[in-house]
């Protein structure tokens, strides 16, 4: 009997060792590895991010990202609403989300080419970082380019609609009183700026999943680099 238990107590050891061989950290990782991995995740979740906002009602339908009027603004807006003077609140708000959802597709060679001259040490900064650490690095490197793509197609797309204009002249006008900030009074300028920020915020939800389930990445390499982590 004591043999036996011996034998059983060998094999859970064994078992154990086996496992702890096969367990990698990122110190077991080559450079060029991490950086591959960390580029296809990357990749990953900037193209799913584009394909899930840049279409109808990728904006309009997320509550996460939707845009809505800023500010104090939006505080009048939801009283109009109540108040049953909302149609035009409500045809604005389509229209802004429908500028982003036009624009975002713009994005997906910028990020893609953002994750291509990440460097070794970008790679290693972000592996080490936070859960959301990949997506500030995407964000610091590419927004600025991101959003002279975005504006001209949201001005397009906001011209086609008055209330745009309407727009501008109301929330100009309540900038200079103090009731909307100057940043939002400009309706291309607040659609880019908002649809930049949901952008990022969507990439940085594909981050922490990989994060937490590496199995969810799309490439082997992918997941052994998040796997290590």
């Amino acid at each position: 009997m004591l043999l036996r238990t011996l034998s059983f107590t060998g094999l859970c050891a064994g078992l154990m060792l086996s496992a702890s061989a096969f367990a990698l950290s990122l110190g077991d990782l080559s450079q060029s590895d991490a950086t591959g991995g960390l580029k296809d995740a990357l990749t990953q979740g900037a193209q799913i991010a584009v394909k899930q906002l840049g279409v109808p009602g990728g904006f309009s339908n997320n509550k996460d990202v939707r845009i809505e009027l800023p500010g104090k603004l939006g505080k009048v807006a939801s009283k109009m609403k109540l108040l049953g003077m909302g149609t035009q609140v409500e045809q604005l708000e389509t229209s802004m989300n429908q500028a982003a959802e036009a624009a975002v597709p713009q994005a997906q060679a910028l990020l893609v080419d953002a994750v291509k001259k990440m460097s070794v040490s970008d790679a290693k900064g972000i592996l080490s970082g936070g859960k959301d650490s990949a997506t500030q690095y995407l964000n610091k490197s590419s927004r600025e380019q991101i959003r002279a793509k975005f504006l001209p197609i949201v001005k397009q797309a906001t011209d086609k609609v008055g209330l745009a204009q309407k727009y501008n002249a109301f929330a100009g006008q309540a900038a200079s009183l103090g009731v909307v900030d100057a940043k939002d009074s400009n309706v291309e300028g607040y659609v880019t700026e908002k649809a930049l920020d949901g952008l990022f915020e969507m990439i940085a939800k594909q981050e922490e999943s990989i994060r937490a389930n590496p199995a969810a990445a799309a490439t082997s390499l992918a997941k052994k680099v998040f796997g290590a982590l």
